[in-house]
């Protein structure tokens, strides 16, 4: 009893905490060293961290097992170091990462040890190192694994025959520009799944020109590939080996292989139109017998690049039987485009076997007569003819507007004689009367007429200077009675 109230009463010490490794920042989860000029990595790292940022460092190399202390990391940046190559269990004891930016490195290759560890990986950033060579088997046990950067290296050959061990149906991206690529093998990429296909950059490489190359980044193109869609400029073939910088953007400039035949795959590509609302069964006639076995399963990629097995989708409005047939629950104009069937007797090993081009339509009204272009030139015959009536026959506002006036002897004066100024009446009225010739005048003798509402006036002899100030006097008084009285007529 005594050691009982010992233990009792003594002084419980709680555990310490993990440190902040000096000049990094730390929170539950996040560690951030970045910026730091580290040399080698801290060596108390807190065990909570889930993301862990090391980039923009001078590390040169990883230890072995050195993330054995981080049980619960999914997130890696290394980018911006000056790495050259890894140990062989530099990523041991980290199989619950899924995310490694090891961008902008000094790596000279991707050997097969390097990544084999990290199983559950789904991101690899590798550009801009300086690799020249990839493994053939460096992914092969990265089943999950969906996008790869190997952009912007040195590098003059893949082994794209090794891109069907990724898991080739999680596989989303595999970005190979702006690399030296001299030649890819068509056969291998055209007969990849659809979602490869879409993610599988090839752009800025001189790759030697060929019909079988324009003919399946050209297929690739029509059918809306973002790898070729959205960098058909970047997409250059080499022309000659011997003539330096001989590229051509052939994609752009598609007249210089207007004699490459169509490909086999257009040939053979069926094309279905269904109206919108039915329920669609899409088949294969597979006349391969040795493809169909026990061991033989079937998938079909849709024109959204998505895999679907059997037995379908979660919402099973794309069910796939166990014969290979390919079924739409209702058809929408969404679910139009290609369709490629596929046989696996091996995660390895598979075969297309057809592919079906469905455009769903909309029925056409009951009571349509008119065709659209007909419709629009009927609109624009009634448009032109509604502008004529407006123009040339607009009726009259009011009765009194549309009475013409009494005709008034036109006066042969028509210039600024008409507007210039005398308030004196005239002595007599005539149309015709002309200035006398032996006054000196600068206009008609005075004669007062309407005309058009306002009041004529002449000068005479009595005004010699037409600027003296009894004349720029009378000519202001007349505008102002001409400006107030423009829409009265006045009767003399």
């Amino acid at each position: 009893l005594f050691l009982l109230l010992l233990q009792l009463c003594a002084p419980r010490t709680s555990p310490q905490p993990h440190r902040c490794p000096t000049g990094c920042i730390c929170t539950s989860d996040l560690l951030s060293c970045s910026r730091q000029m580290l040399q080698r990595v801290p060596q108390a790292l807190p065990p909570t961290t889930t993301t862990l940022d090391l980039s923009h460092n001078a590390l040169t190399q990883l230890q072995d097992r050195w993330l054995a202390a981080l049980p619960h990391l999914e997130a890696l940046h290394i980018s911006h170091n000056q790495i050259r190559d890894l140990s062989p269990r530099a990523f041991h004891n980290a199989s619950f990462l899924r995310h490694l930016d090891m961008s902008s490195n000094h790596l000279q290759a991707v050997k097969r040890h390097y990544f084999e560890a990290l199983v559950s990986l789904e991101e690899l950033l590798l550009y801009n190192n300086r690799i020249t060579r990839v493994d053939e088997n460096a992914f092969a046990r990265l089943s999950d694994l969906r996008k790869v950067y190997l952009s912007w290296n040195n590098l003059t050959a893949f082994p794209f025959h090794a891109v069907q061990g990724l898991g080739i149906y999680n596989l989303r991206t595999l970005d190979l520009s702006s690399n030296n690529l001299s030649s890819v093998p068509v056969e291998v990429l055209a007969a990849l799944p659809e979602n490869i296909g879409n993610g599988l950059y090839l752009h800025n490489n001189p790759i030697r020109c060929s019909c079988p190359l324009y003919l399946m980044l050209q297929r690739w193109n029509q059918r809306g590939f973002s790898s070729v869609k959205d960098f058909s400029e970047e997409h250059t073939c080499k022309v000659s080996d011997n003539v330096p910088r001989s590229l051509i953007k052939f994609l752009k400039h598609s007249h210089m292989f207007e004699n490459c035949s169509a490909s086999a795959e257009d040939e053979h590509l069926s094309h279905l139109e269904v109206m919108v609302g039915q329920p669609i069964l899409l088949t294969c006639n597979t006349s391969n017998t040795s493809l169909l076995h026990t061991a033989t399963t079937y998938m079909w990629i849709t024109p959204h690049h998505e895999p679907i097995k059997h037995p379908g989708n979660s919402n099973r409005s794309l069910e796939v039987y166990r014969n290979g047939s390919l079924r739409i629950a209702v058809a929408k104009p969404w679910l139009s485009g290609v369709y490629v069937g596929l046989t696996m007797n091996s995660p390895y090993n598979f075969s297309r076997m057809c592919e079906v081009n469905m455009t769903v339509l909309y029925p056409k009204a009951a009571g349509e007569t008119f065709s659209t272009g007909l419709t629009t030139l009927l609109g624009c015959i009634v448009s032109l003819v509604l502008v004529i009536f407006y123009l040339y026959l607009t009726p009259c506002r009011c009765l009194d507007c549309c009475k013409k006036p009494a005709p008034l002897s036109p006066p042969q004066e028509c210039s600024a004689q008409s507007s210039i100024l005398s308030t004196t009446p005239p002595a007599t009225e005539g149309p015709n009367r002309k200035a006398s010739a032996n006054k000196h005048v600068v206009f008609l003798e005075p004669i007062r007429e309407t005309q058009n509402g306002k009041i004529r006036l002449a000068l005479g002899e009595d005004f010699p200077d037409p600027k003296h100030p009894k004349v720029l006097q009378l000519k202001s008084d007349s505008e102002s009675i001409s400006s107030v009285f423009s829409d009265t007529p006045i009767v003399s």
